[in-house]
């Protein structure tokens, strides 16, 4: 028979589970009701400027999101710059990448005691780059360098895709702390919003940002000529060329509380024992902002750059098509293939050829190949220059503003921010002959399935159907192209065999 639990035990026990309980209590939804705000604080990585992160459910999704908050505490020049704010951050929510921390969705609150922007994040639960660091550290461990090329290459990717933007987006707030990793291995840059957002408030509005570089002990991830000349897309280059040495060494030593002294770093950089790699920072970390090479540049570098392998190359273009394909068209596949067929044959003179069959290719182990490249830990960014669609014009604020009329503005419909997997249309013809009937079904990539139906006009085109999707919140904005060409494809094959 076993003893009985101490009853100090018993009331720990007890503490904890009620300590969990309200954790987990809803403090606040969101005005849709979708998002709902836990009392359990997060720490996203010390992300500059909130007053408060809390963690949140998304009640649609099932997945948890941080609510961030940012109050103001006069009223009246929050109300004047209402506007501005609104579409500041309705621009940020374009902002789509993989290796970026997504914004979600914003709303304001006014209220007599004060203003607040509300806005919804993705959750990183795995902490930020600094956390992971320290903790490997502290094991004992070495940074693996094939590790360390793919973090780079991931930071590299989301920055050349920043600076691609027109006007560019200078994230300016680079460090270890907002620069967040996965338990896969997915790399996600955070507090993308900050800057934007500062730049874009009058100065009687920004007492509540404060920027990673009022702390001693990021002062290092900042440049020389930050804050002296107008900022350039040079200082992410600085701020990520300190990342790629602290993710190298685990550590740059600091004097206490205090700032990493420029000896510290260049013990740091002595210590590396690649060449490459000691040059590739050196070149990020150059004095003269003229002198660092851009983030898509750095790509091509050899301690980085590598010939992409057909493998991944045809996972890409498997994964830009899928939409195309059946849900279940690898495991189909798979189950038609002959194991002992010959896959491949490497034939050598005067010896027996070299074969390998199918049944030493683990499928798996490519469904699992196929996710990583869909979540983005493999891009493709030093193959081919990849702009972003639909860039934000407004991030950047504009030399004038002309003053204009204020018009109410309607509340924007929830934009979808899943992508689409695979689409599937049929067209049917009406009873009296008159109007064609569309239904569309879409998996997701959450594998939730959307079905819509449409009586089409003969004014209807292809490309009005896949915008209006996106306007009303049922297509991410990176697939309207994709939907255009999919269903003029199907009203071309449809209608021609009804003519």
């Amino acid at each position: 028979m076993a003893a009985p639990e101490p009853a100090p035990r018993r009331a720990r026990e007890r503490e904890r589970e009620d300590e969990s309980e309200d954790e987990s209590d809803i403090l606040e939804e969101s005005p849709c009701g979708r998002w709902q705000k836990r009392r359990e604080q997060v720490n996203q990585g010390n992300m500059p400027g909130l007053q408060s992160t809390f963690l949140a459910m998304d009640t649609e999704e099932g997945v948890e999101v941080v609510w961030n908050e940012l109050h103001f505490g006069d009223r009246k020049a929050f109300a004047a710059h209402e506007e501005k704010i609104q579409t500041v951050f309705e621009q940020l929510v374009l902002v789509d990448h993989p290796n970026i921390v997504k914004l979600h969705k914003y709303w304001l609150d006014a209220s007599e005691a004060g203003a607040r922007v509300i806005f919804i994040t993705e959750y990183v639960s795995s902490g930020s780059l600094k956390q992971f660091l320290k903790k490997t550290k502290k094991n004992h461990k070495a940074m693996n360098a094939r590790a360390w090329k793919r973090w780079c290459t991931q930071i590299l990717s989301a920055l050349s895709f920043l600076h691609a933007c027109s006007p560019p987006i200078i994230h300016g707030n680079l460090t270890s702390d907002t620069i967040f990793i996965q338990h896969n291995g997915l790399i996600k840059i955070g507090s993308v919003w900050h800057r934007i957002f500062s730049n874009a408030l009058p100065d009687d509005l920004r007492s509540p940002i404060r920027a990673e570089r009022e702390e001693l002990r990021n002062l290092h991830f900042f440049p020389p000529e930050y804050g002296e000349v107008a900022d350039g897309t040079a200082v992410d280059i600085f701020s990520f060329g300190m990342c790629a040495l602290e993710m190298a060494v685990l550590e740059i030593q600091a004097n206490g509380d205090t700032r990493v002294t420029e000896e510290a770093i260049a013990r740091a950089r002595h210590s590396l024992s690649d060449p490459n790699m000691r040059e590739f920072i050196l070149c990020c970390l150059a004095r003269d902002p003229a002198r660092r090479p851009s983030a898509h540049s750095l790509l091509f570098h050899r301690v980085l750059f590598e010939v992409h392998s057909l493998k991944l190359l045809a996972a890409h273009c498997f994964i830009q098509h899928q939409y195309l394909m059946p849900e279940n068209v690898v495991e189909e596949k798979t189950k038609a293939v002959d194991p002992h067929a010959v896959l491949a044959e490497l034939r050598r003179p005067r010896r027996p050829p070299l074969q390998w069959r199918y049944s030493e290719v683990s499928f798996m182990e490519l469904d699992k190949f196929l996710e990583d490249v869909r979540n983005g830990i493999y891009p493709l960014m030093n193959f081919a220059a990849t702009r972003p669609l639909g860039l934000p014009r407004v991030l950047a604020p504009p030399p004038e503003e002309i003053q204009k009329a204020k018009t109410p503005t309607p509340e924007p419909f929830d934009s979808e921010t899943r992508k689409v997997i695979q689409m599937q249309c049929n067209l049917e013809r009406s009873e009296d002959k008159a109007r064609w009937h569309l239904t569309l079904l879409l998996v997701m990539e959450d594998r939730l399935h959307r079905q819509l139906t449409y009586d089409l006009l003969p004014t209807d085109s292809a490309q009005d159907l896949a915008t209006e999707l996106v306007h009303y919140g049922f297509l991410h904005e990176g697939d309207r192209t994709k939907l255009a060409t999919f269903l003029e494809s199907t009203f071309l094959k449809y209608r021609g065999a009804q003519a």
